[in-house]
Formats: structure tokens, C-alpha cells, sequence
């Protein structure tokens, strides 16, 4: 009985450890998910930010504070179609979306950004998505095409049964 409390104890701690580091695992978790998923290597990792080498994008970082959101980066104002399935494949890797239903929002969005020359958003099943075009004067300004992707709010990833 002493060692089914000691265990439980153990167990305890581990789960309500302290949140950084409950944090942290989760991230991992996500990050090995978006490796797995996309076939991206892990190129850095500086807290809650994870930033993937992915052959078809200049850049693929994962921001896992919540929500947590994935953006994909091209030096191409128009990115060659792997880009857009390396986007499907990223959001779902992040909420479990359908990858075929996100390349081709992630497509749509860029060609409308294109055409209005003005950032755009939508969104597919699980995921809400940004995609821009042009010039920019942040970071990531070098870039001319960038796609953000997020979880819907409100949608649970938990699959129910029925």
C-alpha cells in the first residue's frame, strides 16, 4: 500500500508540475507532431518558439503559446505548389485539419492577396488561416508570401465518438 501512495505521490508531481515545464513538454509534443507530419527538421528552439528547416518554405516556425499558430514563409511572390501542401500538412500537424481542404484555402487566399494586394483570411474546418503577399516591414521582411495558421477557436481537438 506504501508504494501505490509513493507512486501516486510521483505521479502527482509530475502532472501538476510547474506550468513552464508542463508547457514546454506540450510544445514538444507539437513540435515532434509538425516534424512528423510535414517531414520539416527541427532547426531551433527558443522557448516557446520551435523554428523547422522544410525544403518547399524560406521559413516554418511553430509559436506554441496559446493559441498556438504555425507560419510558413516564401521569398516567392508566387511560391511553387509544394509550398501550399507543405501549409495543408502544417495545420494538420497543428489542430488535425484536413491537409487537401487547407492547401487549397491556403492557394485561394494567396491569389486574393495577390489580386487585392491586402493581407487575407478565411478559414477550412479546424483552422483559421492569414496569407499576405508584398513588401513587408517586420521580421519576416524579406518574404513576400507569408500564411499564418491558428485552431478555430471554440472546436475542441478531442474527437468524440458517433
Amino acid at each position: 500500500m506504501l508504494r501505490l501512495t509513493t507512486l501516486t505521490a510521483l505521479a502527482g508531481a509530475l502532472l501538476l508540475g510547474p506550468a513552464p515545464a508542463r508547457a514546454a513538454d506540450a510544445c514538444d509534443v507539437l513540435a515532434a507532431r509538425v516534424i512528423r507530419t510535414t517531414g520539416a527538421s527541427l532547426a531551433g528552439r527558443a522557448g516557446p518558439v520551435a523554428v523547422f528547416r522544410a525544403q518547399d518554405a524560406e521559413r516554418l516556425s511553430l509559436d506554441c503559446r496559446a493559441p498556438a499558430r504555425i507560419t510558413v514563409a516564401s521569398r516567392d511572390r508566387e511560391p511553387s505548389p509544394a509550398y501550399f501542401v507543405l501549409i495543408g500538412r502544417a495545420a494538420q500537424a497543428l489542430a488535425g485539419a484536413d491537409a487537401a481542404a487547407v492547401e487549397v484555402l491556403a492557394l485561394n487566399l494567396h491569389q486574393a492577396s495577390l489580386l487585392a494586394d491586402a493581407p487575407r483570411r478565411g478559414g477550412a474546418g479546424r483552422i483559421l488561416m492569414l496569407c499576405e503577399t508584398g513588401p513587408r516591414t517586420d521580421a519576416l521582411r524579406d518574404d513576400r508570401t507569408v500564411c499564418r495558421v491558428a485552431p478555430r477557436p471554440g472546436l475542441s481537438r478531442i474527437r468524440r465518438a458517433g
